[in-house]
């Protein structure tokens, strides 16, 4: 079998994050989700099983802790919000919803298709193989109203192929792209941006990005190992300055409506549920409306 490429390997970290905030007690849990767990190889199943005891979820969030500070929380947090704004997507009528670098992510199946409204998963050939495997093994089929896209966002053009499965970029839709800006090159995210600039009126997009001054080792925010890995590595290459979002999303018929970061996912999520955990400072997330 042919080694998966470094950013399709990334698609399990988070889900075990979610899986494992489902043994929480729910009024501390940070975000849910009953299908993560299903979407997770068997190895990982058996990490998350263990994690029932909350001796072994503790030493697992304070070993992710101190490889990356804030990461555990981070992860959820952004999850959590994203799945709050799709919720007021869906609620308010949006004809769409496309999930750009969707991994294992569940939001489809548990807010999108149930609500009659079609989805759209967009990844790498690995992923999307991988996801549907485990769809049929979960369901005993590939549910209706969602579309698995595999294609490589940094060389091929989303808009034709998401076209080809019956969805019209015209349309009043919410577009979602978490955790992936940083896997592409500025050209892959300019031509993203260019696609989603043909979107109805009234679109959202939401979306998560690596700091500039992480990239470029100007300030590692206690991460020195994610940078090593990630950074030095080759494996992220994009990122952005908090104040430079607006312009970027205006050149291409978009106005951010909401960014946050840090502070606004430990006031707006950790606080309310008692936690006692950091979220990292890499990442941002921003909520944006074509105009």
């Amino acid at each position: 079998m042919a080694r998966r490429p470094p950013a399709a390997q990334t698609a399990f970290g988070p889900m075990v994050v979610v899986a494992c905030e489902q043994l929480v007690p729910a009024a501390h849990r940070l975000i849910e989700d009953d299908l993560a767990v299903h979407f997770l190889p068997w190895s990982l199943r058996l990490l998350v099983h263990a994690c029932r005891w909350g001796f072994a979820r503790d030493l697992l969030i304070d070993w992710t802790e101190k490889r990356t500070p804030g990461i555990w929380a981070g992860m959820a947090c952004r999850k959590r919000y994203i799945d709050d704004r799709v919720g007021e997507a869906v609620g308010s009528g949006v004809d769409a919803v496309v999930i750009l670098g969707s991994g294992l992510d569940t939001r489809a199946y548990r807010l999108v298709a149930p609500a009659g409204i079609p989805a759209y998963e967009v990844d790498l050939p690995a992923n999307i193989a991988y996801k549907e495997a485990r769809l049929r093994a979960v369901y005993g089929r590939l549910p209706e109203r969602v579309a698995l896209v595999a294609i490589d966002l940094e060389t091929d053009d989303p808009g034709e192929a998401l076209a080809a499965r019956g969805f019209r970029i015209g349309r009043r839709a919410l577009f979602v792209c978490e955790g992936m800006t940083q896997y592409l090159t500025e050209t892959a995210v300019r031509r993203l941006l260019a696609f989603l600039s043909k979107a109805g009126v009234g679109s959202r997009f939401v979306f998560t990005y690596v700091r500039k001054d992480f990239l470029d080792g100007t300030n590692l925010y206690d991460a020195a190992e994610l940078h090593r890995r990630f950074v030095l590595g080759r494996v992220w290459h994009f990122g952005l300055a908090p104040e430079a979002v607006d312009d970027l999303l205006r050149q291409h018929g978009w106005v951010q409506r909401e960014q946050g970061g840090r502070s606004e996912l430990a006031s707006n999520y950790i606080g309310r549920a008692g936690r006692a955990l950091s979220v990292s400072e890499i990442e941002r997330i921003v909520y944006a409306e074509r105009v």
